[in-house]
């Protein structure tokens, strides 16, 4: 399964920030969104961060609530790795086991075109190995 067909299943709506909005700011659209990271754009409107809960809980622990007050961009991971429309869902796991974050933006003709959680990959993963024993089952049983 690629990118582009799990984009397709679960849609292609991604939470943005500008990189000059504050931590809190940031925080709370994460929370009542449900979500778990922000990619982060500059004034062209390109991608050149991205920041997690993680990221806002490490500030925090840093700076205090003064943290709060803060710009996203003091927190955010600015060399953002990203995969394409066109990935396998291992090539997912493989990078997101390498670099040890759990949230890939999608870029395709260098827009941004979706987001990937590992929750993403982990579902598709069960229904693929769901359907292949399903279909072990019945060649073993036909």
């Amino acid at each position: 399964m690629s990118v582009s067909e799990i984009l397709s299943d679960k849609g292609r709506d991604v939470f943005t920030a500008q990189s000059n909005m504050t931590i809190e700011s940031v925080a709370k659209t994460l929370a009542q969104k449900k979500i778990g990271a922000a990619v982060i754009l500059n004034d062209n409107q390109q991608v050149c961060g991205i920041a997690s809960e993680r990221d806002i809980i490490r500030q925090i622990a840093k700076s205090g609530t003064d943290a709060l007050a803060k710009t996203i961009d003091v927190c955010m991971t600015p060399k953002v790795v990203s995969c394409d429309e066109t990935e396998t869902i291992d090539a997912l796991m493989e990078k997101m086991t390498k670099g040890r974050f759990r949230h890939l933006p999608v870029i395709s003709n260098g827009k941004l075109t979706g987001i990937i959680s590992i929750g993403d990959v982990v579902k598709r993963k069960i229904q693929k190995a769901e359907t292949e024993a399903e279909e072990m089952k019945r060649y073993i049983a036909g």
